[in-house]
């Protein structure tokens, strides 16, 4: 494995712990207010989202055009921006919004600088290690910025600030390459054609779908979560929420982890099995009345996740930096599941404004999983890469 993706390892590692630490801060602050509705914590997901939809044609190019490793320095500079907005007092739908234009821009770099660092043999395991160490922020990121924030909410903003900048530091280490020439075409244009380039193969048109399913699924059941603890779990904050996905973080690691040996990208197609399982697990959650029984079906929902999505994210960037390049796919990808993530989490927040059940929708969420896995299973090649590049 290159030694050059450490960096890229720590950097990520930093971000991704402000990215989760800002959004418990934020849940803190609505729950910590009484004048604030029920759906305002799934109209703050959506308002994340929208950047990430109405950049893509464009955050692709950019992160193929210019060096990755520097536009992971702007992308987290633009992130800390946002968390200062937060720290001022300014709407928080629109201060996590910029949070969320910084995250449509480093996702792209991110993930497309993987295939220069790493290259095929390895690209697997460096997905693995990535998402490991993704995860573990994530888990670290929402127990202390929880804590930190059900404590004092100015404190929590001050350390992501801190985090983002030092994120944005650490990346300085990481080489400077540009993985192709700019584009005379329009981006939009570009776009386009790339939509239609991708979907015309069944592995890359299931990379694609499979990964939009899965963001889609994890955002909504994360949201739900919120509202259903309080009601079936007596939790009363967002420490305690925090505490409970914790499982579903730990579940995705294990997951991340043990995939490599499980899925190598000949093998695309198994990584439907753990999409069904997954789905049936968010089904039974939702039957669950106690904690600890909660807690191991989170596990289980997360080490089923981890083993679908890492396989996803590696086919994608493997087939995107043989055609369109590696950035470029991960922002079509980008699209579609932060597309399918905003009508998901947009669904769930008029639902909520209906004042819908959280058991009822936690049900519908595990039968749509099932039913649009097998959806986007269809014409699947069973072995190899089918000549599809």
């Amino acid at each position: 494995m290159n030694k050059q993706i450490y960096p890229l390892l720590i950097a990520q590692f930093l971000s991704a712990f402000a990215d989760n630490a800002i959004l418990f801060t934020v849940i803190a602050m609505v729950m910590h207010s009484h004048d604030l509705p029920t759906w305002y914590v799934p109209a703050l997901q959506s308002a994340f989202l929208i950047a990430f939809v109405v950049l893509a044609p464009w955050v692709g190019g950019f992160a193929d055009n210019h060096a990755k490793s520097r536009v992971l320095i702007i992308a987290n500079l633009i992130k800390a921006v946002g968390a200062v907005l937060l720290l001022c007092k300014v709407e928080p739908l629109l201060a996590y919004c910029i949070v969320g234009v910084g995250a449509a821009i480093y996702s792209p770099a991110k993930y497309g600088i993987l295939p220069e660092l790493a290259g095929h043999e390895f690209l697997v395991k460096a997905n693995s290690w990535i998402e490991g160490s993704t995860i573990l922020a994530i888990l670290l990121g929402m127990v202390v910025g929880a804590k930190l924030a059900d404590y004092s909410v100015m404190m929590a903003l001050a350390l992501t600030i801190a985090l983002f900048v030092a994120s944005a530091c650490i990346t300085l280490f990481l080489p400077v390459r540009i993985a192709k020439t700019e584009s005379s075409t329009s981006q939009l244009v570009e776009f386009g054609k790339q939509i239609g380039q991708f979907f015309t193969t069944p592995r890359s048109r299931f990379a694609i779908l499979g990964a939009s399913l899965f963001w889609a699924s994890a955002a909504t059941l994360r949201v739900i979560i919120v509202a259903w603890a309080p009601l079936v779990l007596m939790s009363q904050n967002a420490t305690e929420i925090a505490q409970l996905t914790l499982f579903l973080a730990i579940g995705i690691i294990v997951g991340s982890a043990i995939v490599p040996r499980l899925i190598p990208l000949e093998h695309l197609r198994r990584a439907r099995i753990s999409a069904y399982i997954m789905g049936v697990f968010i089904v039974i959650l939702s039957l669950t009345t106690s904690l600890l029984p909660a807690r191991c079906v989170l596990f289980v929902i997360g080490m089923m996740g981890g083993i679908f999505i890492v396989p996803m994210n590696a086919a994608l960037q493997e087939l995107g930096q043989q055609s369109i390049g590696s950035g470029s796919a991960v922002a079509l990808q980008n699209f579609f599941q932060n597309l399918a993530m905003l009508i998901a989490v947009g669904t769930y927040t008029f639902a909520t404004a209906q004042h819908v059940d959280p058991i009822n929708a936690m049900q519908t969420l595990g039968v749509l999983v099932f039913i649009l896995t097998f959806m986007v299973s269809i014409k699947l090649p069973k072995n190899g890469l089918e000549q599809e590049i």
